[in-house]
């Protein structure tokens, strides 16, 4: 009788090279890379150059390293655009047809209000 281990690990993700994943380490190597670039190429004064290679640095960490809530910082990053293009207000009301047939399926539709319009129930 054969027996076989079922995997336990399997929304983990694979460790590359010192204790990092795969995209932590590429998210480290381009940061590193553009700090190189921000301190060495740029034709600022030393201490201006210093600062913005302090800058990328920490942000590279900040993305590479911190995770809140589990997720990384560009999941975060994503759905904070999201929000910000989804509408907030929606209205529901049935849509009116000029057929008014019995076997007519009634739709839905959704309705954003304007700026100007007024919401019953709602002071600006």
């Amino acid at each position: 009788m054969q027996r076989h281990e079922v995997p336990t690990h399997l929304n983990i993700e694979d460790k590359a090279f010192a204790g990092l994943t795969m995209r932590q380490l590429m998210v480290a190597i381009i940061g590193l890379a553009l700090a190189y670039a921000a301190m060495s190429d740029a034709p600022l004064p030393l201490p201006v150059r210093l600062a913005a290679g302090a800058f990328v640095l920490v942000t590279t960490a900040a993305f590479s390293l911190w995770q809140p809530g589990g997720r990384s910082l560009e999941d975060w990053a994503f759905v904070l655009l999201r929000y910000i293009a989804v509408p907030r207000v929606v209205v529901w009301r049935v849509r009116t047809s000029h057929l008014h047939e019995p076997d007519q399926v009634v739709r839905f539709e959704v309705v954003l209000p304007a700026e100007s319009d007024q919401l019953p129930g709602r002071k600006r």
